[in-house]
């Protein structure tokens, strides 16, 4: 089991309720990661698209990940 700090950004920082939280992974993927995450914060799963990042890169859901690593949310944007 990890623990992880994961930083929020534009709507998740809504629905987590602050720039950071932490959570408890069974497992070391962000597959894994993301599903612990949306069992926590249910509200996660109404996002049309939510991307996360470890060491500022976008990861996909097989990238590993460790304790010490720089994670993030990043919702959907939009501009003009």
């Amino acid at each position: 089991m990890g623990r992880y700090k994961i930083k929020a950004f534009g709507i998740t920082k809504d629905i987590v309720g602050g720039r950071e939280t932490v959570v408890e992974v069974e497992g070391n993927t962000v597959s894994e990661l993301r599903l612990s995450l949306q069992g926590k914060y249910p509200g996660l799963t109404t996002l049309k698209s939510l991307f996360i990042a470890v060491n500022n890169a976008y990861a996909d859901e097989q990238t590993a990940i460790k304790e010490t690593d720089e994670i993030a949310m990043i919702p959907p944007v939009s501009g003009g």
